[in-house]
């Protein structure tokens, strides 16, 4: 912002003389005095004007100065507030990949538990098709060791034990028959074979 003062005195109208034709005479002590005083006037007027000039320059060179220094101080907090958007900006992603990988393993972690609860599922299946299984053999063994029992009772162990033996004595007189049949046959066999040779040696005989 340029300042422009004018002066209230015009120094070539003080020191300027009029002009005429005709030659003057030797200006008096007193029109010089006047002239003096007017000069004076006017340097005392410059003097004042050039403080102000030297004032408002002075301003002007403290607000520079301040706005120079408010310029700097912005764009430090600027660069500062920059470095924090970008530790910020890289704490961000980091934390984004953080996640990313968290949620990997979650879904990873997930996957196993699946597969355990399916094998656990699976074990327990199995587990119970093999009682399921144990107890029908329990329990055909149980009717069965009944059938047992009401058969072979204390009551009726006698009675079994002669029935046994006596089928063993049938058994056996069976055995001595068939012995004694096939002990026959075979004697006659032999007889038969003797008597066959025999006459077979009468023949040839001359």
């Amino acid at each position: 912002m340029s300042v422009i003062l004018e002066s209230s005195f015009n120094i070539e109208d003080i020191i300027k003389t009029p002009q005429s034709p005709v030659r003057q005479a030797e200006p008096k002590p007193a029109e010089l005095l006047i002239k003096l005083r007017k000069l004076q006037q006017a340097k005392k007027s410059l003097e004042d004007e050039v403080k102000e000039t030297m004032l408002i320059r002075c301003a002007r060179k403290y607000e520079d100065d301040a706005l120079t220094a408010e310029a700097l101080q912005l764009e430090g907090t600027l660069n500062e507030k920059e470095e924090l958007n970008r530790s910020l900006q890289l704490k961000c992603e980091d934390l984004q990949l953080e996640a990313q990988r968290q949620l990997e393993q979650n879904h990873q972690k997930e996957e196993v538990v699946k597969q355990y609860c399916f094998q656990i599922q699976e074990t327990k299946l199995k587990h119970r098709k093999i009682r399921i299984k144990f107890e029908n053999q329990l329990q055909q063994l149980m009717e069965q060791h009944k059938n047992l029992s009401n058969i072979f009772t204390p009551q009726r162990l006698p009675a079994e034990i002669q029935s046994a033996e006596y089928t063993t004595e049938q058994l056996s007189k069976a055995e001595q028959q068939k012995l004694e049949q096939l002990t026959k046959l075979l004697e006659g066999l032999n007889h038969t074979q003797n008597a066959e040779m025999h006459m077979d040696a009468c023949e040839k005989a001359p």
